[in-house]
């Protein structure tokens, strides 16, 4: 799968993509991740990528041209699967949604700034909008760092564990059940009989019936959902 991601600050990504699991998937060969600094696509003498609102209005937006020179020249290169705008009144990100995407080879996304981007680029280059919840961020950086994350550890070969991801929170529709590790008692806070029993069949009855009692209590939202 390769990623490329738009951005005026292109500085933002080096911590979330140079650790852990992603740093892993791109060594592996399991990933390729491109960062474009917008500003390299301005035709501006001044690199400016942003100018003031037509008909008034607080903030800046985000202009057209350097947008669509840069997915225009990665278009000419390769097919895309989606591009991606990360917007906070995009489609709401859920696990659902990232497993979707493990069959797409190449992806955009565009992240934002200001008050946002000229609507043209939404209505004419933008194939999908999503948003990773209902809140506002400064930029799109952080939301296309979660987005990245969040479907790079699907990729088959990237985590140690090919079951792991299968057992995460919400892949079933529950929230994951409690889970232990050695000492088996600490302060006198024990470790559950059952999941040191060795049975496997009641292992497995117990953390259904504790994935579902934590999700009737954190999370009825999605227990009440069917």
């Amino acid at each position: 799968m390769r990623i490329d991601i738009i951005s005026i600050f292109p500085e933002m990504f080096d911590g979330p993509f140079n650790h852990s699991i992603v740093k892993r998937a791109k060594e592996k060969g399991l990933v390729e991740i491109v960062i474009h600094n917008l500003r390299e696509y301005s035709e501006n003498k001044h690199k400016n990528v942003d100018d003031y609102a037509f008909g008034g209005g607080a903030g800046m937006v985000m202009m057209i041209q350097p947008i669509d020179k840069c997915v225009t020249q990665l278009k000419s290169e390769r097919e895309y699967d989606e591009i991606i705008y990360l917007s906070p009144d995009g489609e709401l990100f859920n696990q659902g949604l990232a497993n979707s995407f493990i069959e797409y080879n190449n992806i955009i996304l565009l992240c934002g700034h200001y008050k946002g981007i000229d609507e043209r680029i939404r209505k004419h280059i933008i194939t999908r909008e999503i948003s990773i919840g209902d809140y506002v961020l400064s930029g799109g950086e952080l939301a296309a760092a979660v987005f990245t994350d969040s479907i790079v550890r699907l990729i088959p070969g990237v985590l140690g564990d090919e079951t792991s991801a299968l057992s995460d929170s919400f892949q079933d529709g529950l929230i994951s059940p409690p889970v232990f590790t050695r000492p088996r008692e600490y302060k006198s806070w024990k470790v559950p009989d059952i999941l040191l029993s060795g049975n496997d069949k009641l292992i497995q009855k117990w953390k259904l019936e504790e994935s579902i009692e934590r999700t009737k209590k954190k999370r009825p939202d999605l227990y009440n959902k069917d």
